[in-house]
C-alpha cells in the first residue's frame, strides 16, 4: 500500500509525459554544393539523431551562407538552418542540441572547411575541433570542441 497518494499521483503523471529531445522535434534544411557527397552523410548523420532534415541544393552556397550572416573565414561546404540559427559545417549533434536547448542570441555555430572525422566526414579526427559561435555584434568565438 502506499503511503503517500500524492507522491504517487506525480510519479505516474511523470510516467505518463513522452519522452522527447530538442532533436526530435527539429526541422533542418541543409543547403548544399550540388557536386558534393559529404553533405548528404551529414544529412543523414542529422537525421540518425532525430532531425528532420530536407536537403536542397543551391548553386551559390557561399552567397546562402554570407546572406545568413556567417563570415567568410567560417565557410563551410554546406549551411543547415535549424529553427532560429544557422549551422555551418560538420557540427555534431550534441553541439546543435546544446545550441537549440541554450537559446542563446546567435545567428549560429560554424566549423570552417572539412576537416577530417567529423560526422559526415571520412578520415581519422586530427585532434579537437573548435565550434565557432556567429553573432551578430562580436567576432566569432569558441562555442564548444568537439
Amino acid at each position: 500500500m502506499m503511503k503517500n497518494p500524492t507522491r504517487a499521483l506525480a510519479l505516474v503523471a511523470l510516467l505518463a509525459l513522452p519522452l522527447s529531445s530538442p532533436a526530435e522535434a527539429a526541422n533542418a534544411t541543409l543547403y548544399k554544393n550540388p557536386h558534393c557527397s559529404c553533405c548528404e552523410e551529414y544529412a543523414e548523420y542529422l537525421r540518425q539523431n532525430g532531425f528532420k532534415v530536407d536537403v536542397k541544393e543551391t548553386p551559390d552556397l557561399e552567397a546562402t551562407t554570407l546572406d545568413a550572416g556567417i563570415p567568410e573565414k567560417l565557410l563551410g561546404c554546406h549551411i543547415t538552418f535549424i529553427d532560429d540559427y544557422a549551422v555551418v559545417g560538420h557540427v555534431s549533434a550534441e553541439i546543435v542540441q546544446k545550441l537549440l536547448k541554450e537559446h542563446q542570441p546567435l545567428i549560429g555555430v560554424a566549423i570552417p572547411g572539412m576537416p577530417p572525422g567529423v560526422p559526415g566526414m571520412d578520415g581519422p579526427k586530427e585532434g579537437p575541433i573548435n565550434v565557432y559561435a556567429v553573432s551578430k555584434d562580436s567576432e566569432p568565438t569558441v562555442y564548444a570542441v568537439q
